[in-house]
């Protein structure tokens, strides 16, 4: 199964994907790791552009094709890239679990983006107001909303476990 937690910055993707992983020892990838990774051995600069997501890919479908279940963590902010995702679960012939985390309170969320510490060496961070600009289209499909704003990051990853295997039987 590949499982895809996208959302905003700030509303707890990097919490609860880690916490998936462990309670199902899954492989785990993190965009924002790959394109640091990448910023910082190369001449490359932030941001990267589609970079990152082509090399998620590339891991994710490898994990896929070995017999992993891969979860991915990135902002997943357009249609395209999440059209990526399920052609990449179709080839793979995967299930795919779509995974969009929300923070329905404003106050907190802007807390949050205000109050956080990189955990990435050279992870830019991005302020209130581009988290406000940023581009993020609608999702068009059915998908699993998680909002991090009334559920508890254990509750959080049980609702994403019942909705694993609801996709998978297992």
């Amino acid at each position: 199964m590949l499982t895809v937690i996208g959302g905003l910055p700030a509303t707890g993707k990097t919490t609860i994907s880690a916490a998936l992983a462990r309670a199902t020892r899954a492989s785990y990838l993190r965009v924002d790791t790959i394109e640091t990774t990448i910023v910082r051995d190369s001449e490359l600069t932030h941001p990267l552009g589609p970079v990152g997501y082509a090399v998620a890919h590339s891991v994710a479908g490898e994990q896929l094709r070995l017999g992993l279940d891969v979860i991915v963590e990135c902002v997943n902010a357009l249609t395209v890239i999440r059209d990526g995702w399920l052609g990449l679960a179709e080839q793979a012939g995967v299930g795919l679990l779509e995974v969009e985390l929300v923070c329905s309170d404003q106050a907190a969320h802007r807390r949050r983006v205000e109050t956080r510490r990189v955990d990435i060496p050279d992870l830019p961070l991005p302020s209130w107001e581009k988290v406000q600009a940023r581009i993020y289209e609608p999702w068009e499909r059915d998908h699993l909303i998680v909002d991090t704003a009334v559920l508890a990051v254990d509750s959080a990853v049980a609702t994403i476990q019942r909705a694993q295997t609801a996709h998978t039987g297992r």
